[in-house]
Order: C-alpha cells, then structure tokens, then sequence
C-alpha cells in the first residue's frame, strides 16, 4: 500500500498523513515502522522489486513455464509490465538523487533487476553470467522497461504495442539460445 500511495503522489507531495490515509492506517503507525518520510520512500523503493521478484516466482512455479524460463519471463512482462503504475514511484525516486539514501536505494534495486536479468540471459545463452556481453545485454533489457513505462506514462504506445515493444525487442536482446 505505502509503495502505491508513494506512486500515485510522488515524493515532495506525499505527506506522512495522506501516506497513512492511503495505507488504511494511523499516523503514528507509519512512525513506528521507519523514524521518517524518506526511510518510508527507501522501503517503497525496496518493495518494487520485491514484487517482480515474487510475480516471476509465481510464474516459475506455477509450472506454466516450459522451456526457456527467459523467454517467458519476457512474455509475462509483456502482459504485465507497470501494470501496478510502481515505475512512477522509481522516476519519482530519480528526480531526489541527491539524497544519498534515496539513490542508494535506486541503486540497490536496478542492482537487483540486472542480477536477475543477467541470470536469465546467461541461462537463455548457455554462457556464464559474468560475462560481459551479458551484463550489456542485461543492462539493455532493463532500460527496455524502462522505456516501456516511459510510454505508458507519456501515452506514446497503447498495451498491444508495449507488449510488442517488450518481447520483440527482448527477444532480440536476449540473443541466441545457447545449448546450456
């Protein structure tokens, strides 16, 4: 809930009451939980990529996967990417870089986007994760979401062509199956 009220008002114009409104909750609650406004942002932040981790765990154990878990990571996303509206959250983070904490959690979590998405690339090419090719490769599929969310927000690609933005293009990144 604090992540999604953090994504519908921004930073500067949350307010601890509103966030509490938001949350269903009291005031004092939110001050038991973190000491300020911005400790309630870092978590926010931190919960964005808690919940495409657990979306993606969901997914691989459903046991709808077949194959190249990759690919159909990618074609979930398809379906699914910002569907929450949490990249405002994170493009609202960007905007308060110079607060060492807050970019220290954005930092944190594209971290952990690119750990996972070179994970996948490097299993979907049968090559060591640590590669460099790999971590370029990751690096350009996270930036695809980014832009994917960028569309959403300016209404520069209705669902459909997000949806082909996304795979097609993270298709051709992932780049060749390997035999691994």
């Amino acid at each position: 809930m604090l992540a999604r009220a953090f994504a519908q008002l921004g930073y500067r114009r949350a307010t601890s009451a509103e966030l509490a409104r938001r949350c269903d909750v009291q005031e004092t609650i939110l001050y038991r939980l973190w000491p300020g406004k911005q400790e309630m942002f870092v978590a926010a932040i931190e919960h964005v990529f808690a919940e495409s981790e657990a979306a993606w765990e969901n997914l691989l154990r459903s046991g709808a996967v077949q194959g190249d878990v990759a690919r159909a990571i990618l074609a979930y996303e398809a379906s699914h990417h910002g569907e929450h509206g949490l990249y405002r959250l994170v493009f609202a983070g960007l905007s308060e870089c110079d607060e060492p904490a807050i970019k220290a959690a954005l930092r944190r979590m594209y971290g952990r986007f690119h750990r996972f998405v070179a994970a996948q690339v490097a299993a979907h090419r049968g090559v060591a994760a640590d590669a460099p090719e790999i971590a370029r490769a990751a690096w350009a599929i996270v930036g695809l979401g980014t832009v994917a969310n960028l569309t959403r927000e300016l209404g520069l690609l209705g669902a459909a062509g997000r949806a082909e933005l996304i795979e097609e293009v993270g298709v051709e990144l992932l780049g060749p199956r390997g035999d691994g």
